[in-house]
């Protein structure tokens, strides 16, 4: 997840003098991996302005089109005459609007700029590209072309937000909440003892009859679902700079203005959305289960085969999304323009937006299935706020007006599936017991009600999870919470006191003495992973009735190829030798110790795994 601290400032009210580098000092003791902080516009020196390009003269001659401009830059080349200069770029016109760098100026990579002769002219600066203030993927890969009302001679550094300090922070599975402005920006106030503008505190319309139709087929798949229409969009209407500059930063391409808005949204608040052309429905939006033999061409133009546990988004004629991973192809929203013959503006200008709230482990199934990870399915898989699907269509809805100029329509769709907050019981002095340090009732409570719980009771605390916190299962869980904010640096080192024994046991002296006398006679120890397929077992040659064929498959294997634990230890061995001999390594011997699993056919999953003995 990519953060920008200016935009972690629009919700936390951070000390003015505090760096990207202060704020990952904090968020690392708070327990987030923040792995870099990345310096925009680092060593970047102006002028760097909005110029309107007043001529253009095409040069004849050379092996590619080349274009000598005159560009008003206003009084910022200290004469106020048009500034004079040579491009190659084709994709702007007279009268646009273009970012103007002047000689002086320094842009990134330490590229200064100075007036030069070339192709028979002289150019005095440059009109610059996304790519030359590295600004990051825009799509287009030309020439600058700003929307006219900015003023000419204005600072373009200050306009395109060019210098900013960005984190990079690697979220790991349990905190999915953190893959959001909205949950870093909690973090990072409590880490700092300040408020938080949450983002998806906004008030929003009450569910009413007249909304898009919705039939929720599956509610353990898809227990929450929110339906907004916006009717009459500019078609033509682009994304502001402000918000192509944070999602750049974010790490995402702009790509057109509904698409951007339902970008901006979930990286905002954390929620996935999807915006559907309602000229290209047909009937009420479903979620189902797939039926066997149906297909779906995904918005990256490919087609796949539906599996009937995959999860689907659906009208009248059948499958129009994959559910928390990617929107099907028919429904697309199109790209605003005109058209050629009548000058008539065309794309989409009716917008369906869809919030909802999907089952975590068949998010993940569908996107391992299909080998298709996508943004939103990071989100679902890691579990997303249930309770934040109305708030993020609202605030798509409002983009969407503000920015575009359509209406909202009054109607507003939810189907929702009852379920009772989730509590935990635990008792007050719990954290104290894990983690051997005395912090009281009172600092245990305080610690919870900051990441959002609500704790009742004295010596026997009754904890209400917050909704995006669907990690926090356990009473462990909530002790862990207590440690990393009050810091795990203030823990004591202490070593553990064993219990008294007799020593190693027959069977790891055997073990040990087996290992030694291998390796004395020149074998060298090698480590496989526990994993096996069919088709392994076909290479060895073993016979149908071979008990080594019975084996345990794995209900969430790391490769579909390799489902099952391993009967035998050749086939880890023999990949081995194999690898080294391809490899040039011809003079080896292999040895390897390790468990194989055979079925005895009354296998139980338990539901948590004891942590006071090893697994059976």
């Amino acid at each position: 997840m990519r953060v920008p601290l200016s935009w972690l400032r629009e919700y936390v009210d951070l000390p003015a003098t505090e760096t990207g580098r202060d704020v990952q000092t904090r968020l690392v003791s708070a327990g987030l991996e923040v792995e870099a902080v990345e310096q925009l516009g680092a060593g970047l020196k102006g002028p760097l302005v909005v110029g309107k390009v007043l001529t253009i003269e095409e040069l004849e001659g050379f092996k590619k089109p080349i274009r000598f401009c005159t560009v008003d830059v206003g009084t910022a080349n200290g004469t106020g005459e048009p500034q004079e200069i040579v491009c190659g770029a084709r994709n702007f016109a007279v009268g646009d609007k273009v970012v103007v760098v002047l000689p002086g100026a320094v842009l990134p990579g330490d590229f200064a700029i100075s007036a030069r002769k070339t192709y028979g002219r002289t150019s005095h600066g440059m009109i610059c590209s996304s790519d030359e203030l590295d600004m990051g993927d825009d799509g287009t890969h030309g020439i600058i072309v700003l929307s006219p009302e900015h003023e000419v001679g204005s600072d373009a550094i200050a306009l395109l937000e060019l210098v900013d300090e960005v984190l990079d922070i690697a979220v790991t599975p349990d905190r999915g909440y953190c893959l959001s402005l909205r949950g870093i920006a909690r973090e990072t106030a409590i880490a700092y003892g300040l408020p938080l503008r949450d983002p998806a505190l906004i008030d929003v319309p009450a569910p009413s009859a007249s909304g898009y139709p919705a039939k929720v087929s599956d509610p353990m798949g898809c227990d929450r679902l929110t339906l907004r229409t916006v009717t009459g969009l500019n078609p033509e209407a682009q994304s502001p700079i402000w918000m192509r500059r944070r999602l750049q930063k974010a790490g995402m391409r702009p790509i057109s203005l509904a698409v951007d808005i339902t970008n901006y949204v979930m990286l905002e608040i954390g929620q996935p959305l999807h915006a559907y052309d309602r000229s290209r429905l047909e009937g009420p939006i479903g979620v189902r289960r797939a039926q066997p033999g149906e297909r779906i061409t995904t918005l990256d133009d490919t087609e796949r085969a539906l599996d009937p546990q995959d999860l689907v988004i659906t009208d009248d004629r059948g499958p129009i999304g994959l559910a928390g991973v990617m929107g099907g192809a028919h429904t697309e929203i199109a790209d605003g323009g005109t058209d050629g013959d009548s000058g008539e503006a065309h794309g989409t200008t009716d917008v369906v937006i869809e919030a909802a709230h999907f089952d975590a482990i068949s998010i993940a199934r569908t996107a391992r299935r299909h080998k298709l990870s996508s943004e939103a399915s990071k989100r679902f898989e890691r579990g997303s706020d249930p309770q934040a699907t109305a708030a993020a269509a609202q605030r798509t809805v409002d983009l969407l007006v503000l920015l575009g100029g359509g209406s909202a329509e009054a109607g507003v769709t939810e189907v929702i599936a009852p379920s009772a907050p989730h509590t935990i019981s635990m008792p007050a002095g719990h954290p104290d017991r894990v983690a051997g340090v005395t912090y009281g009732r009172e600092t245990v409570v305080r610690r919870l009600q900051e990441i959002g719980c609500d704790v009742y009771g004295q010596d026997e605390l009754v904890v209400t999870v917050p909704s995006w916190r669907p990690d926090l299962d356990a009473p462990n869980d909530l002790a862990e919470e207590v440690i990393r904010l009050e810091g795990y640096e203030n823990l004591p080192s202490t070593l553990p006191t064993p219990p008294a024994g007799r020593g190693l046991t027959e069977r790891q002296r055997l073990h040990r003495r087996v290992g030694r006398a291998l390796a004395g006679a020149g074998y060298v120890e090698a480590l496989s992973y526990p994993f096996i397929g069919d088709a392994v077992l076909d290479q060895l040659g073993l016979p149908a009735d071979d008990a080594r064929r019975r084996t345990v498959k794995l209900v969430n294997p790391l490769s579909d190829e390799e489902p099952a634990l391993r009967t035998t230890l050749l086939p880890g061995l023999l990949g081995a030798l194999r690898r080294n001999d391809g490899r040039g390594s011809h003079d080896l011997a292999l040895f390897e110790t390790g468990p194989v699993f055979r079925p005895t056919g009354d296998e139980t999953v338990p539901v948590r795994l004891p942590v006071d003995r090893r697994p059976t």
